[in-house]
């Protein structure tokens, strides 16, 4: 059985290792020339890790990997902590895995090499024009036959668009900056946790990243439009320091040291009706778009390559498109809908923050507990 994966990301090259470990034939299409180091930092929650670690890529991983003490949500401007989640330790002990923090290249490279340890093919600079519901995939300079493809090549995703239709992306209004500092640079480096800092209008998250000696930045800040194409546009870090202006002085150090900080907007589409269309289907992005806010992105995608390989082997491909489809849509769903609502919640300050303090002190086992149906998901039960 062949498979070809359209699209190089965390999803497509998950998805590449979980089929060729059950003996398909992989080829992953790829439009860049080249694969670098792009991205930055990922939070790779239990349910995630679950998934890694059954792809048998967590080994490999384990000198990059950071384990962050707790995920907070703190003033922005202040850096007072308004609620904490303690995950070191406790995380195995809730939900069966570690939460962990990692360069999205590191995963990109780990996923990369286990799945060429098992013959899956990497084809870089082929630009996918089309498919055909049989397994054929036309790029611009050949044709590739499958017994099943996978759209794996984002949120402006050419399978789905040829699927559903040319419907785009809808801009959410907030574009996102991202940078990386060496932790050894920094007087004042923020915890060593998964940080929300929030604000009127823009937050910023920091982890930390490879061994915990890098530091990595996200700020989200509201914007009417967005004209440029990409997601590693440079930015201007003069805007930057606007956008982030008088915040606590961890965020402000990380900024001054940022050279050459990137921009990308955020894009999102409501839940699809369906993934397939005969032995074609779609993971990640090209699915699911999901907002950074819950930092499941890349778990989800990892969830999603983990389903669609199991199905595989339940049964016949059109029925296990179909099963799978049926046993993600509600799960992601809800996730989509969850990222959202806390993008909004962390685009707050001053006293409409003061009930998330409030629920940090009285009911720190509330707030935890609402993690469950995310962090102790089992990927691997075909449960939806």
């Amino acid at each position: 059985m062949k498979a070809i994966v359209v699209g190089a990301g965390i999803g497509g090259l998950a998805a590449a290792l979980a089929l060729a470990q059950d003996g398909w034939q992989v080829d992953v299409l790829e439009r860049a020339p080249s694969l670098g180091e792009v991205g930055a930092g990922l939070q790779i929650s239990p349910n995630g890790m679950r998934v890694l670690d059954w792809l048998g890529v967590t080994d490999s991983l384990r000198p990059a990997f950071f384990e962050p003490e707790a995920i907070t949500l703190r003033s922005g401007k202040t850096g007072r902590v308004l609620f904490r989640l303690p995950m070191k330790d406790t995380a195995t002990e809730r939900w069966g895995a570690p939460f962990m923090q990692v360069h999205r290249a590191d995963l990109h490279d780990a996923l990369l090499r286990a799945g060429q340890s098992l013959g899956v093919t990497l084809k870089t600079g082929l630009d996918v024009r089309s498919y055909r519901s049989d397994g054929v995939v036309f790029t611009d300079t050949q044709d590739f036959d499958g017994d099943l493809v996978i759209g794996a090549d984002g949120v402006r995703s050419v399978i789905r668009d040829q699927m559903l239709g040319a419907d785009p992306a809808r801009f959410t209004g907030n574009v996102a900056w991202r940078l990386t500092v060496d932790v050894d640079t920094l007087s004042d480096p923020p915890p060593p946790e998964g940080a929300i800092w929030a604000g009127h209008k823009r937050h910023a998250v920091t982890t930390r990243i490879r061994s915990g000696q890098m530091v990595n930045f996200v700020g989200i800040v509201e914007q009417e439009d967005w004209t440029e194409e990409g997601w590693s546009i440079p930015g201007d870090p003069d805007v930057l320091k606007a956008d982030f202006g008088n915040w606590a002085p961890p965020l402000q150090e990380i900024i001054k040291a940022a050279d050459a900080p990137f921009r990308w907007a955020l894009f999102d589409r409501p839940p699809s009706p369906k993934w397939s269309d005969g032995v074609v289907t779609l993971v990640g992005d090209a699915a699911h778009p999901m907002l950074p806010s819950m930092a499941q992105g890349a778990v989800q995608a990892l969830e999603d390559a983990a389903c669609l390989a199991l199905s595989l082997r339940k049964t016949r491909t059109r029925p296990a498109l179909e099963a799978y489809h049926a046993r993600r849509i509600d799960r992601v769903s809800a996730i989509q809908a969850r990222s959202a609502q806390n993008l909004r919640m962390f685009h707050k300050s001053g006293p409409a923050l003061v009930p998330f303090w409030v629920a940090g002190r009285a009911a720190p086992g509330v707030l935890q507990s609402k993690q469950d149906w995310i962090y102790g998901h089992d990927p691997l039960s075909l449960q939806p």
